[in-house]
């Protein structure tokens, strides 16, 4: 009996669970806040990640050709300038408003719920590991922030210099200039609606050629998918462990709880009222995706998953695929936007900030702004939330946003499916308002 590759990867999931919490609780030895795997603990964590390392590797490979290729072609098959303008309107305006109900959903358990206090007062048992291990915790932040400006918004105001190469072969050559890559190529498609009919056909047919090898490749690369996913997660379960979840249990809750809300109720409310097709065969089609996404962590990764689930489980255009979805996997980020919301909030509350309006306000825009502006870099959503916090004068922050790198993993991976389930919707609710038939009516 064949097993389906959804089922395929959930097998591996659930495996890597298991294997990763025997590893963690026979293989843990104390470190301070932290804990720590003995040497055989840690020789296997490190072949887990070899594993998942190899299966994100692999899709990456595709990451750039799949955009490029797909993104021109997608374009060129507009025809006209104005179907290409109305495209992008349609798309950005989607990915602000999906970012915003996103952000406010956060806002409101964290003010609900208050992780950060107990009794009305900064949590005593949060603070007493905070200034046990201070220098540990800063120390961790520095490292994973590196020489990146987090200072002011300089950081957010550079999207528009990162979206225009100094080398368009840069560009092609490194993963993290997503941004500029997609102006390369929505200038060549562009380009292409306007050349002469003599170059349109010569050239056209060259990237249509090259993005159907690419979808074949990536049909080849989710083969490995369930090993993939076993290499990342056991890997990630092993390291980690359950431990501090005791001490964060109320902040990992209240984000997770955003993120449900918003992944299975305001989607697909968003799916069923101005896509007009039915939120569950949606999921459906983008199981393989969700799973991968849960697994890598990185909607970019993801991409080509999400892509073939969207063109041939939901059934939307190549021209509307390629368009919003490349766009989206680098620009919106509504788990993401959520999530730093939350720890900006949760980061006053163990500080004992209580934040008027107006500074609450500013969180959210600046949420908003961050999730955009520098979701390109490394820890992103660390960068994000040291911005927002120096922005909205919260001093001494830094031992706090280390404490929560603690519980981060399991909260990215979550927060990733809500990323890219936010794009596919997109997708649909866009293909949908062109006139589109779906498979999801």
């Amino acid at each position: 009996m064949k097993i389906a590759p959804w089922l395929q990867i959930l097998i591996g999931l659930a495996l890597a669970i298991v294997v990763g919490a025997i590893i963690n609780v026979t293989c843990a030895e104390p470190a301070g806040a932290t804990v720590l795997l003995n040497e055989t603990g840690q020789k296997f964590a490190d072949l887990f990640g070899y594993i998942g390392a190899l299966f994100i590797q692999a899709l990456k490979m595709i990451i750039v050709p799949l955009i490029f290729t797909s993104v021109v072609v997608g374009i060129a098959r507009l025809g006209k300038a104005d179907g290409f303008a109305r495209l992008g309107l349609k798309t950005l305006g989607y990915y602000v408003m999906t970012s915003f109900f996103a952000i406010l959903i956060g806002l409101s358990l964290v003010n609900l719920f208050k992780p950060g206090l107990k009794d009305g007062q900064p949590n005593a048992a949060i603070k007493a590991v905070i200034e046990a291990n201070t220098a540990d915790f800063e120390s961790t932040v520095s490292k994973k922030v590196g020489d990146q400006d987090t200072r002011s918004l300089n950081s957010v105001s550079q999207i528009f210099k990162r979206m225009v190469p100094e080398n368009i072969f840069a560009a092609f050559s490194d993963n993290g200039q997503m941004l500029a890559l997609i102006t390369v190529s929505l200038l060549t498609g562009f380009g292409l609606i306007f050349v002469g009919d003599a170059a349109r056909k010569a050239v056209l047919p060259f990237f249509e050629g090259i993005n159907e090898l690419t979808l074949l490749i990536t049909n080849w690369v989710m083969v490995l998918a369930p090993i993939g996913v076993f290499g990342l997660v056991a890997q990630t379960v092993a390291q980690t462990g359950f431990g501090m979840f005791a001490l964060l249990a109320k902040y990992f809750c209240v984000v997770m709880l955003a993120l449900a809300i918003h992944l299975l109720v305001v989607l697909p409310a968003i799916l069923f009222v101005l896509g007009r097709v039915k939120p569950w065969k949606h999921f459906h089609a983008m199981r393989n995706a969700m799973l991968t996404a849960f697994s890598t962590s990185s909607s970019s990764a993801t991409l080509p998953v999400t892509m073939r689930g969207v063109r041939e489980n939901s059934g939307v255009s190549e021209r509307v695929t390629s368009f919003t979805l490349p766009l989206g996997a680098t620009v919106n980020m509504d788990g993401t936007a959520l999530y730093e919301c939350v720890a900006v909030m949760f980061v006053a509350q163990v500080l004992g900030y209580d934040l008027s309006f107006a500074m609450q306000f500013q969180v959210v825009t600046l949420a908003l702004l961050t999730s955009i502006g520098v979701a390109g870099v490394p820890s992103a959503s660390l960068v994000a939330i040291i911005i927002i916090v120096n922005a909205v004068g919260l001093e001494n922050s830094a031992a706090v946003i280390g404490l929560l790198l603690a519980v981060d993993r399991l909260l990215d991976m979550s927060r990733t499916v809500v990323n890219i389930f936010s794009d596919s919707c997109a997708a649909v609710v866009i293909a949908r308002s062109e006139g589109e038939e779906t498979k999801l009516a």
